[in-house]
């Protein structure tokens, strides 16, 4: 196959959700012949990526290796603002609630403290102060983030692809990629509408990586996973501006909770409402055949969660949306070199439901590995050998 062939690529990126269409921004950037597959529009509700808002937080308490990534990735997320002219971040500070020694906050202590931080340390009288909206028991500590916030899912996917293609970058949706094989020095890749080559892949096929990668379908458990948005009694005291994001450990439930300020439609757009949901590893699906129904279990769960920390609160329920993970074996992401495939192939996937506020710094690592087979940042941990 001729390079100068129509269907002849430098890079082929399969995925442009969150981490591939940042893939496809900064390899075109660098000059590369970049083609993006998606399945779907740009950007759709069937994956990972939708629902308005994603926390962003630095004082990482699943593992305090993140931070590096973090701090880069906000470097990145100020570019990005700067070059498309929209604003992504939003810092409305972040309060985190748990018992003092449950691994959520002795995480985010030692993330604070290794990396220098900002971290507020409130007692009860200053929460119920500054933030009365919480009910907290009193033998949870309470800390404060003020430099985390949220960031706008569907946008930056979008402004990411549109700049993507400014740079040069063939962006195809709605065409799903059946399979991709090794040819010759290169690789091919067929999808339902055409055969494409290219001398290096790119795999960020979030909740359909398992099917994408080889050996790593048993690596991946996709997870279907509740978010909503509800009308409570007072509206006005969960406004933006006046709320944080927050994210509390609850001592009976695994994993944790977590929520947003009360967006306004007429900048944020849908849902309206308080956004709440929990982070947890919920009932293994397959991306290809989700329920995407609310259940009595689903509402069941977070009315628990509003009765005990936000009691009087919950109204009714607005929107409801059923979102995916892929989850890994220690919910840590996967970004690497494909094993086997070393020299034409990257990947990223297993984000966990923690992914997205690295988007901006994700593609930058995978344009690291496809152009020079190495990247500045420390990523041993991330490693997709690390499960052989």
């Amino acid at each position: 196959m001729s390079s100068h062939s129509a269907n002849f690529f430098d890079v082929i990126i399969i995925g442009v959700g969150s981490m591939g269409s940042s893939a496809c921004y900064h390899l075109a950037k660098l000059g590369n012949k970049v083609l993006g597959l998606e399945q779907f529009t740009i950007s759709h509700e069937f994956g990972s990526h939708a629902g308005q808002s994603r926390i962003i937080r630095k004082a990482y308490f699943e593992h305090s290796d993140y931070v590096p990534l973090l701090i880069r990735a906000y470097e990145n997320w100020k570019s990005l603002e700067q070059e498309s002219g929209e604003q992504l971040y939003f810092k409305t500070g972040l309060v985190y609630f748990g018992p003092r020694d449950h691994l959520v906050m002795k995480g985010v202590n030692q993330s604070a403290s290794l990396y220098g931080i900002e971290l507020e340390n409130l007692n009860h009288a200053e929460i119920r102060k500054r933030f009365p909206q919480f009910n907290i028991p009193e033998n949870f500590q309470c800390l404060f983030e003020p430099d985390a916030g949220f960031v706008r899912p569907e946008k930056t996917i979008q402004l990411y692809a549109e700049l993507a293609r400014k740079n040069g970058a063939q962006i195809n949706s709605n065409e799903k990629v059946l399979e991709w094989k090794k040819n010759g020095n290169g690789i091919l890749v067929k999808t339902d509408k055409n055969n494409y080559h290219c001398n290096k892949l790119v795999i960020t096929a979030g909740a359909w990586a398992g099917k994408m990668i080889p050996g790593f379908e048993k690596k991946l458990k996709i997870t279907r996973q509740f978010v909503s948005w509800i009308k409570p009694n007072n509206e006005t005291k969960f406004s933006f501006g006046k709320f944080p994001c927050w994210l509390l450990a609850d001592d009976e439930k695994q994993g944790v909770y977590y929520g947003f300020p009360s967006l306004p439609t007429e900048k944020f757009g849908q849902p309206a409402g308080l956004k709440l949901a929990h982070h947890h590893a919920a009932i293994e699906t397959d991306a290809d055949h989700v329920n995407r129904n609310p259940t009595t279990a689903d509402e069941d769960n977070l009315k628990f969660e509003l009765n005990k920390y936000f009691p009087g609160v919950f109204e009714s329920f607005l929107t409801e949306k059923i979102c995916l993970y892929a989850n890994t074996p220690d919910e840590n992401f996967i970004i690497d070199k494909l094993p086997g495939y070393e020299d034409h192939v990257a990947i990223a996937c297993g984000f966990s439901g923690h992914g997205f506020k690295f988007v901006p710094v994700v593609g930058e690592i995978l344009s690291d590995f496809i152009i020079d087979g190495k990247t500045k940042f420390s990523m041993e941990f991330l490693s997709a050998k690390r499960f052989n």
